[in-house]
């Protein structure tokens, strides 16, 4: 105990009750004493939190880029909205993407009565990303074309910023996106003019978000030989749909594209992918009520977890056909193309997110001695994954860059080559290294890293999801072969004459570039 000095009661005469009340005052100090040095001991154990500030101010590869390339007056314009969109994102986003993660959704079959709903219930954090999403324009920015060819990449800057902080509702705007670009691809026929002014609405009364069935029982990628789900034809020209869906994400979406079978007086259907159309068709009707659908149950899912999956049966599901029939695969490729360039832009999201916390925690960590961010070594493991985020961003930029080209004809033949390729190849390839740089990243932070209500877990298991959703390396790879076959190699020609010319890709994209050449 050193120097402390300790209340003296020798030479007093007392009472066997003050004595005993002077010993109690004794070891009541000495137990203050020695509680306040655990204290103190324990409290230098404390780790300090890593924190971001406004994603946009912080990101300066994404500055850059934007000063690079985007027009003055277009530049001015975004720069305001983006650092305004940054401090919403962190005054009032981020918590809401916490708390949908706390309040994933629910399903509840039967009523107290026993009368079956089918309801499923999602937290009201949820639902306010669905009105931010339409209140900040996240789907509509690309097909108001405000500024023309550069819209779609606004689009996507606003959708990166937002991924990491979204609470998984960047699944349902992919899905929405894609719809409304079938949709528009299709000339917005008059049947669908109201579904498209609602997914593309800013106004939450009105926005819509929309879901993609397509995987069934028999798997997702082979949909030729997939698809049992049967259309029958009605009297007003309508469909009824009778099938199984084994996987449908965001099932509280208010509307959904599907594939199925138009079968014939005889109740055949023509098989393999040349029987395939597409459909539209409403969840529920004006008064909330499913439309011949059962749901089966939620899927239990390693991650994204704040987003409703589940299986549902169509019993009778009223639908509209789109598509010529029998061409359901060509006319929802549209859809495929926007998912595929989505999951690119939450792969990124994902890795900055992570490099970010890290980069902040190795400035707040002290460790043998010095912050960590003095150790050579942690550094270089960091600056590994900072080369790697940096070049997956730029490959993200130039794919949508070359997406806005194409949405407003101004694409050369061999820049929609070129985006015909890189689209899967970038879905492949940032696939697969988000959840590498996730797992890197979680190590930085030691054994914190591994703790689940730091939200590093969070953040690992939604990114595994990325290499597996809109296809998987194998069949992207096979994709990757056909965009080759069917242009007769002049795709690759193309590739590599742009990588050996372009002067937008080459101050810093050196790794994936590189990477795609190996």
């Amino acid at each position: 105990w050193g120097s402390c000095q300790m209340p003296s009661i020798k030479g007093i005469n007392m009472t066997v009750g003050q004595e005993q009340q002077a010993g109690m005052k004794e070891k009541q100090v000495l137990e203050d004493l020695e509680t306040h040095l655990t204290r103190r001991d324990t409290e230098a154990l404390f780790q300090e939190q890593p924190q971001t500030g406004n994603q946009y101010l912080e990101d300066t590869l994404l500055r850059s880029y934007l000063k690079t390339h985007l027009p003055p007056k277009v530049l001015e314009e975004v720069h305001q909205d983006l650092e305004r969109f940054g401090n919403r994102l962190l005054t009032k986003i981020q918590r809401l993407s916490w708390e949908c993660e706390l309040n994933p959704p629910a399903f509840r079959q039967f009523d107290a009565w026993g009368r079956r709903v089918d309801h499923i219930h999602t937290c009201s954090a949820w639902r306010r990303m669905k009105e931010i999403s339409a209140e900040e324009g996240l789907i509509a920015e690309a097909y108001e074309k405000r500024y023309s060819n550069w819209s779609r990449l606004y689009q996507a800057v606003k959708l990166y910023l937002f991924s990491s902080s979204s609470g998984g509702f960047s699944c349902p705007l992919a899905m929405t996106d894609g719809a409304a670009k079938v949709i528009e691809s299709l000339g917005i026929p008059g049947s669908l003019k109201n579904a498209f002014d609602r997914l593309t609405s800013r106004d939450p009364e009105k926005f819509w978000t929309s879901g993609q069935w397509m995987t069934e029982r028999r798997g997702g990628s082979d949909v030729a030989n997939g698809t049992e789900t049967m259309a029958r034809k009605q009297p007003d020209g309508t469909y009824r749909l009778y099938g199984f869906k084994w996987f449908t994400s965001a099932a509280d979406s208010d509307m959904a594209l599907t594939l199925a079978r138009i079968a014939d007086a005889e109740g055949q259907c023509t098989q393999g992918s040349r029987g395939l159309s597409l459909f539209f068709l409403r969840v529920r009707d004006e008064e909330g009520k499913l439309n011949n659908i059962q749901v089966q149950r939620l899927k239990d899912k390693l991650g994204t977890r704040q987003m409703a999956t589940a299986e549902l049966w169509l019993q009778g599901a009223r639908a509209e056909l789109i598509s010529a029939e029998g061409r359901g695969v060509a006319a929802i490729s549209n859809m495929l193309n926007i998912t595929r360039i989505h999951n690119v832009i939450g792969a990124v999201a994902s890795m900055r997110r992570m490099i970010s916390l890290s980069r902040d925690y190795a400035c707040k960590r002290v460790a043998f001695g010095k912050l960590l961010k003095d150790h050579p070594l942690h550094m270089q493991t960091i600056a590994r994954m900072e080369v790697q985020v940096r070049g997956a961003f730029l490959l993200l930029m130039e794919i949508v860059r070359l997406l806005g080209l194409a949405e407003t004809n101004l694409a050369t033949e061999q820049e929609q080559l070129l985006l015909r390729l890189l689209i899967p190849v970038a879905k492949l390839y940032t696939g697969k290294q988000a959840s590498a740089v996730a797992v890197e990243a979680m190590e930085s932070f030691g054994g914190q890293g591994y703790m689940e209500d730091t939200g590093l877990p969070v953040i690992l298991r939604d990114a595994l999801v990325l290499s597996i959703w809109e296809g998987t390396t194998n069949i992207l790879s096979l994709d990757v072969l056909r965009s080759l076959a069917k242009s007769q190699g002049q795709v690759m020609a193309v590739f590599l004459s742009t990588v050996q010319v372009s002067p937008q890709l080459q101050p810093c994209s050196a790794s994936p570039w590189q990477s795609l050449l190996w």
